[in-house]
């Protein structure tokens, strides 16, 4: 497939995922604070392990354009954007405090199990299968995060929960820089793998890497259903 076929059938294949019963679910649960501090400290877990996972790719990657763009998109994650002086990290630290959490707070968190399996899973799948798969499974959590895509089924991750966060905790949008940031910075992320998806995920390697962007999305979706049931089981009031 070429470029515009392969932005148009990973995106159906996002908006039906962003339309699932347990992204739907994840998206119903009131907010208070108790609740967006799980939710914002499970997130922080998921943003450190995306490193990880980028350098497993990588790794297992001989060719070296896709290493050099695999550099330039975690430089501006671990390093610094427009942003962030100090990586994506610092943001979901920055938000964490308008909760009433500490930095260590954030980076001492623990995995709720779910976190913890899908985690182990997305490492697995970077790891042990083919770097193509692995980097379509990357590439398509960045998806969730694109307005473009999704904005007439109410936009990405970020921009649905941060209203979330405005009408339930009353939180402004300046003061939820992980969202911000998340919002603009994927659409970016969203387009930049697909030029080698197009020259090399071909032949039999194109379903193998179609596969791979459904099973991140199953693994997205159960990660977001256990964060969601974990925020359920706190009072909310």
């Amino acid at each position: 497939m070429e470029v515009n076929e392969w932005r148009k059938t990973i995106g159906e294949m996002v908006r039906e995922h962003m339309r699932s019963p347990e992204i739907e679910f994840y998206f119903s649960v009131k907010m208070n604070k108790p609740r967006a501090q799980l939710m914002i400290t499970q997130l922080g877990l998921f943003i450190r392990h995306r490193r990880d996972c980028w350098a497993l790719v990588s790794a297992n990657c001989p060719v070296m354009a896709i290493k050099q763009a695999i550099l330039q998109h975690e430089y501006g994650e671990v390093i610094k954007d427009q942003f962030s002086d100090y990586g994506h990290l610092h943001l979901i630290i920055r938000q964490a405090e308008k909760l009433g959490l500490t930095p260590q707070e954030v980076l001492d968190t623990e995995p709720i199990v779910t976190t913890t399996a899908t985690l182990y899973a997305w490492a697995w799948l970077t790891h042990a299968k083919s770097w193509i798969e692995g980097l379509a499974a990357l590439t398509v959590t960045e998806w969730t995060n694109d307005d473009r895509l999704l904005k007439d089924i109410g936009g990405g991750h970020s921009t649905r929960m941060a209203k979330r966060w405005t009408e339930d905790m009353g939180i402004a949008w300046r003061d939820m820089p992980n969202f911000v940031a998340h919002s603009q910075a994927d659409e970016e992320h969203s387009d930049m793998f697909l030029p080698f998806l197009e020259k090399y995920a071909t032949g039999e390697k194109e379903q193998m890497a179609l596969n791979a962007v459904q099973e991140s999305l199953d693994l997205f979706a159960l990660y977001r259903e256990g964060v969601a049931r974990a925020m359920e089981e706190i009072p909310l009031n």
